[in-house]
């Protein structure tokens, strides 16, 4: 896949981003910092993925989504999110 779609998001001290496409996360004290972790994880993933035969991958429903959305709540946070197209 040429890029993967993402999602930022400040949590306590840290930013959080996850893939929409299967869901890996990375995470760290900078923006930039969490997406290299995501970058990290999504290589990983393709190479196992390369030679394991039984790993399931789908992208994020729409549930999964707002679970990432709602910090330790019942409604979504109102702090700002950030999409972005990351290549991988």
């Amino acid at each position: 896949m040429d890029f993967y779609t993402v999602v930022l998001r400040k949590s306590g001290k840290y930013w959080v981003a996850m893939c929409l496409e299967n869901g890996l996360i990375g995470q760290g004290s900078t923006k930039e910092n969490a997406v290299g972790k995501l970058k990290e994880s999504i290589d990983s993933f393709e190479d196992v993925y390369k030679t394991e035969k039984d790993i399931y991958t789908s992208p994020l429903s729409i549930k999964e989504l707002h679970e990432f959305l709602t910090v330790e709540g019942e409604e979504p946070t109102l702090e700002s999110y950030e999409l972005r197209a990351v290549h991988a």
